[in-house]
């Protein structure tokens, strides 16, 4: 978490972000406070705590002294353990805190050497299972959403994630002109092709009725103006484009780094010591590049009611219009 003084804390508003969300620096320092991995270890009576404080800030009955970053963070917790729409608490390794800490072991499982058919197959199930339950737990639940969609988009990304990396595997191995180590590194680099088009499979599947439905754009008000079709292809454009680029760091730079640290003498003659710092250099990259990643585009987007169908033109006076693009 990055530190802050209470002088220079803002204000404090429920439900707002602490941070700008029109600059990328403000979107990164929001999302490094979303993912921080110290809320996992929130007792109940701090979260019971926070949860009273956000309650009486609402209905106006707020203990004096009382400072902004209080409130901050009170709000950080709730929102990392509770879930906005049911109330309940997120099961622990499926919080967005949670998904670097418990995703690593399979990312350095995907990406350990000499993979097998076998267990590229029980790899990659991995990752898209925890990427699943991820997703569920994480869902907007403000409207019902039929479990056969999130299975459909569960079995689509598994099945897509699957075939690519057995069949680029295979083809490696029939690649008789590429030397021991070329192979090896090509190898290496195979979950991230295959994770990223399961990415997109799954933000397809899951959220395919969105473009013949269309999503709600607000005005500057935070009033819903219309459905849009088109605000929902932009929304799942950038989308997608983000789960493409969140593994390229996870999945290309610890072979890269690591294919060099091998030739170090010291690892050479120390193996043992292999494993431990790939799971360093896995840790460290999967830590950084999850809220780059995340906070290329804005959680919630805006776009020139020009762009958009003339019914929505028609339905507002706002030049332009927000809508939410999802993660």
């Amino acid at each position: 978490m990055m530190a802050e003084t209470a002088a220079a804390c803002p204000v404090f508003q429920l439900g707002r972000s602490r941070y700008d969300q029109g600059s990328f620096l403000g979107r990164l320092r929001h999302f490094v406070d979303i993912i921080d991995p110290s809320t996992l270890f929130v007792s109940e009576t701090r979260l019971k705590e926070s949860v009273k404080l956000l309650d009486d800030y609402k209905r106006g009955i707020l203990p004096t002294g009382v400072s902004d970053l209080q409130l901050w963070e009170a709000q950080k917790i709730k929102q990392a353990i509770i879930h906005p729409d049911t109330g309940e608490k997120i099961f622990m390794p499926f919080r967005m805190s949670g998904y670097v800490p418990f995703g690593t072991p399979i990312v350095i499982g995907l990406l350990l050497p000499n993979q097998t058919v076998v267990s590229t197959i029980i790899w990659q199930w991995l990752n898209q299972s925890h990427n699943a339950c991820v997703n569920y737990a994480n869902r907007n639940a403000t409207k019902p959403t039929p479990t056969s969609r999130f299975i459909q988009g569960y079995v689509g990304a598994v099945t897509s994630a699957v075939s690519i990396a057995v069949g680029l595997n295979m083809l490696i191995q029939k690649a008789n002109s590429l030397s021991p180590t070329t192979r090896m590194i090509i190898q290496r680099l195979v979950p991230f092709p295959a994770v990223a088009s399961a990415n997109i499979c799954n933000v397809a599947l899951m959220r395919h009725n969105e473009l013949s439905e269309g999503i709600d754009v607000l005005d500057q008000n935070g009033n819903v103006v219309g459905s849009s079709r088109i605000a929902a292809k932009h929304a799942i454009m950038e989308t997608a484009f983000t789960r493409v680029v969140l593994p390229m760091p996870i999945f290309v730079l610890p072979p890269i780094i690591m294919s060099y640290l091998e030739r170090l003498r010291f690892l050479q003659r120390n193996r043992r010591f292999l494993l431990p710092i790939h799971s360093l250099v896995c840790l460290v990259t999967f830590g950084l590049s999850l809220p780059v990643a995340i906070s290329l585009f804005p959680q919630m987007s805006q776009i020139e009611v020009s762009r958009l169908e003339p019914e929505i033109a028609m339905a507002t006076d706002c030049e332009v219009v927000t809508y939410n693009k999802g993660l």
